[in-house]
């Protein structure tokens, strides 16, 4: 490091010839970056001053180089439109738009109505509510939503599956419902950025709140860098830089939900307080954009840095044999190489592929991973808890799974052995045993036992409780155990995403 430094004294010319001897080593050994996702949650359609502030935050946010993703409630969308502010729908085109519901806190929200549902029901209910303002959004700004995030707590999986039928793969929003080690991870396919160790932000009342959040952003810089790069999920609401009290908490707390014409204005701040919030905002962003190591970087642009690299890949026969050996009676998801990552309901799909093709007598030169196939979506069968086989059985109930998993799209929620029901975790363990035998020349045995295995990515998803559904607009007491349970189903999905922008 002396060279380049002494370098950097003694002229132009000089630094080149450093950049071009130094340059294979520096691309060797590329630093650890940190990833600031910056959003906004673009949604108060009933105080007309938060359309300037959205367009004063966009604007700001591009005369500074940098690209947020402003995530746009439909209603929001439409307003703009009626109150014809073509200046901020040009102001935020210059960022990246994502999609925030379409109503946000009328009632009912998506974790209320979707929360007594299946999947297939629920999927088709979000899809009947939601679209309009997803096509809604991409017609007026032109551009199609890359991520969807939920308004409130009001979470549920099979927003998910909607999101699959629209072409959408990023779920970007901040949570608990679901998470992998509090780092961006995958669930139902979807690159999924939420749960996460550093959400951070500064409040907008001056010094004090901006010295805490500098504070905070020091600390989770420090440890992204020795973890090897990381993000930073920052979230902000237009609507904050103006008001005093949230637009929706003013008219829908509580399960309320009056007709339009009487929705309240929210208490507005004075245009001093308004002032502070807005330098508050920009002395933040301002400190972390001081920092080398700092990229700020929209939705899409992460999910490129934490592409998924086993979709579409086709793995070797050595590679299979690795995948197999790595299931164990705890059904967990993989890591290989710190290169890809397999999801439960990956490795089923890739290992009963496997076995079909050798056990038929064809030898592939590879298997490739399709589409990442959803959890079970019903309540898993009562089954025995030892199930005995026979290869011939054996081979025919993986024939069946695998016409289950290309028609269905999903893990079976039962699994059947003739006419004996067994769970996908004791198949994929007793499969991933026929498959390593296989590789290893031998024939599948006379005698196949299916034993009863556990699924533990459920850890990964959150229990029904309380502090869940902590959002004012919620009625009392809300809760929704049946839905929650339909999320752990889909643990099967769940995987870790590596960060490959190093």
């Amino acid at each position: 490091m002396i060279l380049p430094t002494y370098c950097r004294r003694v002229g132009y010319t000089l630094v080149l010839a450093c950049l071009v001897l130094l340059g294979p080593a520096l691309r060797a050994d590329v630093p650890a970056k940190v990833y600031v996702v910056l959003w906004f949650d673009t949604e108060d359609y009933i105080l007309p001053a938060s359309d300037d502030a959205a367009l004063k935050v966009a604007d700001w946010l591009h005369q500074q180089g940098i690209r947020a993703t402003f995530k746009v409630v439909g209603e929001k969308a439409r307003t703009l439109e009626r109150r014809g502010r073509t200046d901020v729908i040009a102001a935020l085109n210059k960022h990246e738009i994502g999609y925030h519901s379409n109503w946000h806190s009328v009632q009912p929200s998506p974790a209320l109505y979707l929360s007594n549902l299946g999947w297939d029901e629920g999927v088709a209910e979000f899809d009947r509510r939601e679209r309009a303002g997803f096509e809604d959004v991409k017609r007026i700004f032109g551009q199609t939503p890359t991520c969807y995030g939920q308004p409130g707590s009001s979470w549920g999986p099979q927003s998910f599956g909607a999101m699959r039928k629209w072409g959408m793969r990023i779920y970007l929003d901040s949570g608990r419902h679901v998470g992998v080690d509090a780092r961006p991870h995958y669930f139902c396919g979807a690159f999924t950025m939420y749960h996460l160790a550093h959400t951070i932000r500064t409040n907008l009342g001056g010094e004090k709140d901006l010295k805490s959040a500098e504070d905070r952003f020091v600390e989770a810089r420090q440890k992204l860098l020795a973890e090897g790069g990381g993000i930073v999920s920052t979230v902000y609401h237009p609507c904050e830089f103006v008001h005093k009290q949230f637009w929706d908490g003013v008219n829908f707390s509580k399960g309320e939900n009056p007709p339009r014409e009487q929705w309240k204005l929210p208490p507005a701040k004075t245009e001093a307080e308004s002032k502070t919030a807005y330098e508050t905002f920009q002395a933040y962003v301002m400190f972390m954009k001081r920092f080398p190591e700092v990229q700020f970087i929209t939705a899409s642009e992460a999910a490129v840095i934490y592409k998924d690299r086993a979709s579409g890949r086709s793995f070797t026969e050595a590679e299979i044999k690795s995948i197999a050996l790595g299931v164990g009676e705890k059904i967990n998801y993989q890591t290989h190489d710190d290169d890809y990552t397999l999801a439960p309901s990956e490795i089923l799909a890739l290992l009963n592929s496997f076995l079909l093709d050798r056990s038929s007598g064809r030898k592939t030169q590879a298997t490739v991973l399709k589409e990442t196939s959803i959890g079970p979506t019903g309540a898993a069968s009562a089954v025995a808890d030892l199930v005995s086989t026979d290869a011939s059985q054996f081979r025919r109930t993986a024939a069946d799974v695998e016409d289950f998993l290309a028609k269905q799209g999903r893990v079976p929620s039962a699994v059947w052995v003739g006419s004996t029901p067994v769970t996908p975790e004791a198949y994929l363990v007793a499969l991933s045993h026929m498959v390593a035998d296989l590789i290893e020349g031998k024939p599948l045995p006379e005698k196949i036992e299916l034993k009863p295995a556990m699924l533990a990515t459920v850890k990964c998803v959150a229990d029904d409780a309380p502090n869940l559904w902590g959002w004012v607009i919620f009625p009392p007491g809300f809760r929704a155990p049946a839905m929650m349970e339909l999320a752990k189903r889909q643990a099967w999905t769940i995987k870790p995403a590596i960060n490959h922008g190093r």
